[in-house]
């Protein structure tokens, strides 16, 4: 097994690798060390099928079921993701982190693409600890112990119209009652501080006026879109990618329509409520980025 990374904190690459095969135990360990580190990694040329995308996601713990988005027939942890002329994307053009509106957002994430269209459709994920990391250090003083509130809002649409859909979202409201994270959270396994607010779900910062609470979440929201804690990723037949939905967000760019993208879905369910400790020591060291300036310091041009 080879790791190649592809940007200096986020993204890399697993070689020698035959996922439909299964991974030994050392294996394993070796593909979730490398997401600890890199936050996302894929591998290409994958010939894995629901059964074995399943049993990849259960080697990683308890399987999630979206509430919101069709499954595979029979398989209901197994998630479909078309897009074609009748079928356009749903929100997933939205830096996000998946399903921070439960109380236990999603730990990590397996896709395989089935169909991908001839240009487009790229996925990019930012680094949320290097997006904390690259914050001015008033900032991190400001948002450290700050909670903020979020909400399925994106999937509201699905319950506009009749009678019958307003009652399932008072359902659904029920069921996903809008929690509380922290700004800033502990990565569960590294302690590393993570960034954890995106533009998806989250609505508010709590104990601030209206005002104030939009304008610190647009730069906190921002940060996902710095370049420099990014990677891009242009889908093949075979790929699969796997990503550490607690350290990392990601986008789905919506430029190949009316073309088809076709992939498929498991998630593996969280297993905590996301804390935020000021006094944790980090676990484990991940990459970091340092970002140098010509004059800074004495350095020259």
């Amino acid at each position: 097994m080879d790791v190649i990374r592809c940007q200096p904190t986020i993204g890399a690459e697993i070689r020698g690798v035959d996922l439909a095969r299964g991974l030994t135990d050392a294996g394993f360990e070796q593909v979730n060390d490398a997401l600890l580190d890199y936050k996302i990694v894929f591998f290409r040329d994958q010939r894995l099928d629901a059964e074995g995308q399943l049993a990849l996601g259960r080697r990683f713990g308890e399987l999630e079921i979206n509430p919101f988005r069709p499954q595979g027939a029979n398989q209901p942890a197994l998630q479909v993701i078309l897009n074609d002329r009748d079928h356009p994307v749903l929100s997933t053009d939205v830096w996000h982190a998946d399903l921070t509106f439960r109380e236990k957002p999603t730990k990590f994430t397996i896709l395989n693409a089935l169909e991908v269209p001839p240009a487009g459709g790229d996925t990019l994920w930012a680094d949320m600890c290097a997006a904390y990391d690259g914050l001015d250090s008033a900032t991190r003083e400001r948002i450290a112990g700050l909670t903020a509130r979020h909400d399925f809002r994106n999937f509201r649409v699905l319950y506009e119209g009749s009678t019958a859909k307003r009652a399932e979202l008072k359902r659904m409201e029920a069921a996903f009652p809008n929690p509380s994270h922290p700004v800033v959270i502990n990565h569960l396994d590294t302690l590393a501080r993570v960034l954890f607010v995106n533009r998806q779900f989250t609505v508010c910062i709590e104990g601030l006026d209206a005002d104030e609470s939009d304008r610190l979440l647009e730069h906190l929201c921002a940060q996902a879109s710095v370049p420099e804690y990014q990677f891009r990723l242009r889908w093949r037949p075979g790929t699969v990618a796997i990503w550490d939905n607690r350290a990392c967000q990601h986008y789905a760019a919506n430029d190949y329509y009316p073309a088809r993208r076709h992939m498929e879905r498991v998630a593996v369910a969280g297993d905590a409520a996301p804390f935020f400790d000021p006094a944790a020591a980090p676990a484990r060291e991940i990459p970091r980025l340092r970002r140098v300036h010509a004059f800074e310091d004495g350095r020259p041009g």
